[in-house]
């Protein structure tokens, strides 16, 4: 089947990346160096400040999901709550936990976790959603296994966001597919190892929580899409050109994402299975996300 394919390349894909046992010890070394911020640290601050209001309370669980290098468990740790950290492959993790970055880690495979029902609080699934050969499959594992919610952090579709757009490429379709092609070039998109490559949008995970009857969940838009090969060795400081012309690209880009000029390049969307409570909800209100209340199912 495509997606067992999926899964043994994208389980191989670190160890052809950092071939040897030193290599990724020496990548998690340059990590734990704290003197200096990179641009690579700084645009992941924008994805791991978006969980601190669900890290206030320092009693909870966390499974992190496609955290090869233990980066998100380790964000969580530092709040002072408990986060197991997994991934398809066990390489990187090994190492992370001897250089304490991490401690507890596991091999978990997304589409079929291998927890028990309502096991842990939260589940974070960072970066990681688009890889997936069935991406649905593990929305419903992470339903099943999280007592309070999950957390997905995706780039999302932005034709969706797009309206005039979206009926250009309605009309063009019309007359010929091939030309709503060229027009919406990434519409169909693949990843290398064979999977496609899936995009969040806001009302497929309405849908999805409404299905299921869950009570609420959380958006959170941001622009942290400016990495570049070479971003972990680059310094982000304002003496520093480079990091100099990214910010000043992403000042540009989050005024007009926030008046809704164009969308958003990632969706920090906090799916609930319970309602949190008052200080939680204000929190998120607080870091700038958009509460969503889902009606409950009259017949159910």
């Amino acid at each position: 089947m495509f997606n067992l394919d999926s899964y043994e390349k994208h389980s191989q894909w670190y160890n052809r990346k950092f071939p040897t046992v030193e290599s990724k010890s020496t990548y998690l070394k340059n990590h734990l160096d704290t003197q200096q911020l990179t641009v690579g640290k700084w645009l992941q601050q924008f994805f791991f400040k978006s969980l601190n209001p669900l890290l206030v309370d320092k009693n909870h669980t966390w499974l992190t999901i496609g955290d090869a290098y233990g980066f998100d468990a380790q964000y969580i740790l530092s709040s002072g709550n408990r986060a197991i950290a997994s991934d398809l492959s066990n390489e990187f993790l090994s190492i992370a936990q001897k250089h304490q970055i991490v401690e507890d880690f596991c091999i978990q495979n997304a589409e079929a976790l291998n927890y028990e029902d309502n096991t842990v609080d939260y589940i974070l699934c960072k970066e990681s959603y688009h890889h997936f050969p069935r991406p649905y499959a593990a929305l419903y594992e992470m339903t099943r296994v999280a007592k309070k919610g999950f957390i997905l952090m995706e780039p999302q579709d932005p034709v969706l966001k797009m309206p005039f757009l979206l009926g250009l490429v309605n009309v063009v379709s019309s007359f010929s597919d091939t030309l709503s092609q060229r027009l919406w070039k990434n519409r169909f998109s693949y990843e290398p190892v064979g999977n496609f490559v899936y995009k969040l949008s806001e009302r497929e995970l309405e849908k999805f929580a409404a299905g299921l009857n869950l009570p609420m969940i959380a958006f959170k838009k941001l622009n942290p899409n400016f990495y570049f090969e070479g971003a972990n060795e680059t310094l982000a400081s304002k003496r520093n050109l480079k990091f100099l012309i990214i910010y000043f690209k992403k000042q540009i880009r989050d005024f007009l994402s926030a008046i809704g000029f164009i969308p958003a390049q990632v969706l920090c969307a906090v799916v609930f299975k319970k309602v949190p409570n008052d200080n939680t909800v204000r929190d998120l209100k607080h870091a700038g996300y958009q509460i969503i209340k889902i009606p409950r199912n009259p017949y159910q």
